[in-house]
């Protein structure tokens, strides 16, 4: 019987795997950014670091600041969801502010933030789809962590394209080509990780998308007993800078 209810479990957790689409981590020019955008077929989620002394501003399209462009701003306010009122003009903030902060910390001067919003967001703005497509995006960074500080100048901005492809998908899944097993699944209160020494660190999602929390990998094991029963993913960055990604069912 447990044999049957494991073959299930992981029948479940490989139907999940192809709803996910990521862009992986993507350096914004020379402004000491970088942004991770994952979606689900219900959610985004966005991962925005930099300069822990400054804003962080994303725009999406190709236009710049234009008039009605959509973004999302970490300021020094609690507002993260904002639109665009053309060039020299300070953002302003959406009254429906669709992007849920998760997660906001910093170390050694670098500030990450991530956030979640659902795929559709608000009024004005940009959908967001679930698929192996690609996105434009501006972006900036200022001289303060308030909007109010001033102007980020020429050289602190940029324009990107972010392109998707999905996560979890079959081959995408087989750690075992990188030398990374994970094991007991499905686990209750720990998991182990086979060369563990080759992983710089385990990022843990929902099977919403949702990231729960970052895991700086300290021997051969996480602690999962706080976790819900249910599926997850684990995105594993290892030390080479590849990415992999394994499924995780917590009993």
């Amino acid at each position: 019987m447990k044999k049957v209810l494991l073959t299930l479990s992981m029948a479940l957790a490989s139907s999940l795997g192809a709803q996910f689409f990521s862009t992986g981590t993507v350096n914004l020019g020379s402004t000491g950014m970088t942004v991770k955008l994952v979606t689900s077929p219900t959610q985004a989620t966005i991962t925005l670091t930099g300069p822990d002394t400054s804003y962080l501003g994303i725009g999406f399209g190709s236009s710049g600041m234009a008039n009605g462009a959509d973004g999302f701003i970490y300021n020094s306010s609690t507002n993260r969801d904002y639109t665009f009122g053309g060039v020299g003009v300070t953002p302003t903030a959406d009254v429906s502010q669709d992007w849920t902060e998760t997660s906001n910390t910093t170390s050694g001067g670098i500030r990450t933030v991530v956030a979640t919003r659902s795929l559709t967001g608000g009024s004005g703005d940009t959908a967001i789809t679930n698929s192996a497509t690609s996105i434009n995006i501006f972006f900036a960074k200022g001289p303060g962590t308030a909007l109010s500080s001033g102007y980020h100048g020429g050289g602190n901005r940029g324009y990107a394209t972010l392109t998707r492809t999905s996560v979890l998908g079959t081959n995408d899944l087989d750690l075992e080509s990188k030398k990374v097993v994970l094991y007991p699944n499905p686990a209750k209160e720990t998991v182990s990780l086979k060369n563990a020494d080759k992983i710089k660190s385990v990022d843990i999602f929902e099977s919403t998308g949702r990231k729960i929390r970052s895991v700086k990998v300290d021997g051969k094991q996480i602690n999962i007993s706080d976790l819900k029963s249910g599926n997850y993913y684990l995105e594993i960055t290892l030390k080479d800078g590849s990415t992999a990604f394994e499924q995780l069912i917590k009993e």
